[in-house]
């Protein structure tokens, strides 16, 4: 396992470490109070257990390496768990919906109030802290299921927050009420965080483009640009796990022998990986140029040159992708430098 698997696995299990804690510190609050608002923030820290759990197992199997069967590796695993916690989530939403309509018609008194305020109050601060370093380590290691699992701490933080507020109100107002409208609004707050996590999941196992990706890409390309480099079309990125595929067609010289070309390519590659702290797996079909490459071509004494050089062709992530050779009819002039 790679150091960054690593770090994403030491992290996962602390989450699912506290997640178990907190699980024991809400059913104990619930128990000491009978609060339904308490009882649907300890029912999403069973979610919380059983998502991490997961979650750990993907970041475990998506660290395996590459074979016969997962020639692309097992990278997208993180996002079917980022999908599953989400519907867990969804689900116990949808739970704590009932139990909030069961309660609001079948009120209950409520009892030690101070001592369920106390421990869901350290379960929040325990779940922001660490919800926030979860969200961190995901964004420096590009790992969905750290990220996930981060975001879903601070929501069941945010729940808490909602709960302390709401019981401290039936505590000082004595209307038990407010405790069961309090559960309807928790419930919309958990499916929505939920619903959010399966479309974004969705997306990443059909490919749906990740724009911050391809615009990394793009300006890669752009800021280490080489002038024989003539044009790059059919650009496409996926990602698995934190792990990303790119292919491209690279138009280069026509002329040249194929150890320029080999050369050049490798340069190529080598310049996209740099701009990357996990694995980059590369494709590059090399395309001879044509002669209306010529208008934005910059090679200097070109044997086989049709027309003058015009202008530099402006790569963006809207033309790069397309799966055709560009043409200086379509394309703006640079400004004056």
């Amino acid at each position: 396992m790679s150091t960054l698997q690593q770090t994403k696995f030491r992290w996962m299990t602390v989450s699912l470490a506290l997640s178990v804690t907190l699980l024991l510190l809400k059913m104990t609050a619930w128990y000491l109070t009978n609060s339904a608002a308490i009882l649907t923030d300890a029912l999403e820290s069973i979610v919380n257990v059983l998502a991490s759990g997961f979650a750990l197992y993907s970041i475990y199997l998506a660290g395996q390496p590459r074979d016969f069967n997962h020639p692309y590796g097992h990278g997208k695993v993180e996002f079917l768990s980022s999908g599953f916690e989400g519907a867990l989530i969804v689900s116990a939403g949808f739970f704590t919906f009932y139990t909030a309509i069961m309660s609001f018609f079948s009120p209950h008194d409520l009892k030690n109030l101070d001592w369920g305020l106390l421990l869901v109050a350290i379960s929040t601060i325990a779940n922001a802290a660490t919800g926030w370093m979860l969200i961190r380590t995901g964004r420096q290691t590009d790992s969905m299921a750290l990220i996930a699992d981060g975001r879903h701490l601070l929501t069941d933080s945010l729940s808490s927050v909602i709960v302390l507020a709401g019981i401290g109100l039936v505590w000082l107002t004595g209307q038990a009420w407010l405790d069961s409208v309090l559960s309807l609004v928790l419930s919309i707050v958990i499916c929505f965080n939920g619903y959010h996590l399966v479309r974004h999941a969705t997306a990443r196992l059909l490919d749906e483009t990740d724009t911050p990706t391809l615009d990394r890409v793009v300006t890669l390309l752009r800021d280490n640009r080489n002038t024989t480099w003539i044009d790059v079309h059919n650009l496409r990125v996926q990602k698995y796990g934190a792990d990303l595929h790119i292919d491209c067609h690279l138009t280069l010289p026509r002329y040249w022998e194929l150890t320029g070309v080999h050369q050049t390519v490798n340069h190529f590659e080598n310049t996209l990986k740099s701009g990357f702290t996990s694995e980059v797996e590369i494709f590059v079909h090399a395309d001879p140029c044509l002669p209306d490459c010529c208008h934005y071509c910059r090679v200097a004494d070109c044997p086989v040159r049709a027309f003058p050089f015009l202008h530099d062709m402006i790569w963006s992530a809207d033309n790069l992708p397309l799966n055709q050779k560009h043409f200086v009819s379509l394309e703006l002039p640079h400004r004056n430098q």
